[in-house]
């Protein structure tokens, strides 16, 4: 194409330079100018033209009509922070010092305070609804053996009036040179009133602790009989009461101990029932029971396990005998029990009546110790109400096993 506009621009120029040739044609001789410069602008049109972008048809975008079409729009990445918070629990019971309970108080007339540091109450109520646990421990040795037709009769009225049927459970152990189960954790009246019946009866002391079929079969296989050394294995009956009956459950709990409070043969201490109780936050109750016209009273406490495992024929001083009031009493301070005495003026039904008044009584108190303070171990609890004359029955620490 520019070839040939060259050529026609030669020719367009010669004639425009030869006079004679524009005469002879008898034209004016202004044309042949005009067409000379509309030749000359040929090219640059061209030019502009062949600048411009093509469109092709597999270039051209559609056009939509109608609003845009949504974006979506994903969440920013959130991150979580989890923080374990330690809650100290406290169940306590308020008395006036003439016994009478005290069960209006609020949470302003409370002092708590933990290693001799005041602690702030975050939670608070009244506990008489919340479910509760409770172990029945009855000493079946050969000083109790002439009280457990009382114990048996007294038990099962207890056991039927505190029991709230499908809230409350109860477990029944008997305790002498063995800690066997007679029924495991259960609401059902029927099988603890039948487990009651078994205390001290002669399908009991027939019962071989190594036999399984002798057992009884709501025991389970993770719980049986424990055997032992002596005759009265007190201790050993209150740590394996805590430590693998009540330890898993989540309610309030506490167990009643009915004994002379004097054991012989345990493998546990008394410091390692005491700390097994504290650990599964179970409180002890002690019924102190005593038949002074027992053989084992009169020149010593001999009873079933003075001799190990060739029996009780062994003597001991009574001055050499444990008093058991003091050891009970120990126990039932430490976990936030009460130690009672059954007396003529005092009689076991109405103890298991205080027994229940005091469950159905309590207060929950509780507070979240300062991370710093917190180290593994045990930390003293002191809890007083503002009243006057106001006696507060809480148990005395607690066991810390991380920070």
């Amino acid at each position: 194409m520019h070839l040939a506009d060259s050529s026609l621009r030669s020719a367009v120029l010669r004639k425009t330079r030869d006079p004679r040739a524009a005469q002879d044609r008898g034209a004016p001789a202004v044309l042949p100018a005009a067409i000379l410069l509309m030749l000359m602008s040929l090219p640059l049109q061209a030019a502009q033209l062949s600048a411009q972008p093509q469109t092709t048809p597999q270039q051209a975008t559609p056009q939509r009509s109608g609003p845009p079409a949504p974006v979506l729009q994903k969440p920013a990445p959130q991150s979580t922070v989890s923080v374990e918070v330690k809650v100290v629990n406290v169940y306590a019971t308020v008395r006036k010092k003439k016994g009478d309970i005290v069960s209006d108080l609020t949470k302003d007339d409370f002092t708590l305070a933990e290693d001799g540091r005041p602690q702030t109450i975050r939670y608070f109520s009244r506990e008489s609804d919340l479910p509760l646990d409770l172990g029945l421990l009855v000493d079946t040795s050969m000083s109790q053996r002439r009280l457990l037709d009382q114990e048996r009769s007294a038990s099962a009225t207890f056991i039927d009036q505190v029991l709230r049927v499908d809230k409350d459970k109860a477990f029944v152990i008997h305790f002498d040179r063995e800690v066997e189960l007679l029924q495991d954790l259960t609401s059902s009246r029927e099988k603890l009133q039948a487990a009651i019946g078994l205390l001290g009866s002669p399908q009991m002391a027939s019962r071989d602790p190594d036999d399984p079929q002798s057992q009884n079969p709501d025991q389970g296989s993770r719980r049986g009989s424990w055997s032992g050394g002596g005759g009265t294995l007190l201790y050993d009956a209150i740590y394996l009461a805590s430590n693998e009956i009540m330890k898993p459950q989540p309610s309030r709990k506490a167990v009643i101990v009915l004994s002379d409070g004097v054991d012989r043969g345990s493998r546990e201490t008394l410091a390692s029932a005491v700390e097994a109780a504290q650990r599964a936050d179970t409180m002890v109750y002690s019924i102190l029971f005593t038949d002074d016209e027992d053989y084992g009273y009169r020149g010593g406490y001999g009873g079933m396990g003075g001799m190990g495992r060739h029996g009780g024929r062994g003597r001991y001083p009574q001055e050499e005998r444990p008093d058991g009031k003091k050891i009970l009493e120990q126990i039932c301070k430490a976990t936030g029990g009460q130690l009672f005495q059954v007396s003529k003026k005092e009689p076991l039904e109405q103890i298991y009546a205080t027994i229940q008044e005091d469950l159905r009584s309590q207060y929950s108190l509780g507070y979240t110790p300062d991370p710093a303070n917190s180290e593994p171990g045990y930390h003293k609890i002191a809890l007083t109400a503002k009243g006057k004359d106001l006696v507060v029955q809480s148990r005395a620490g607690y066991y810390s096993d991380h920070r």
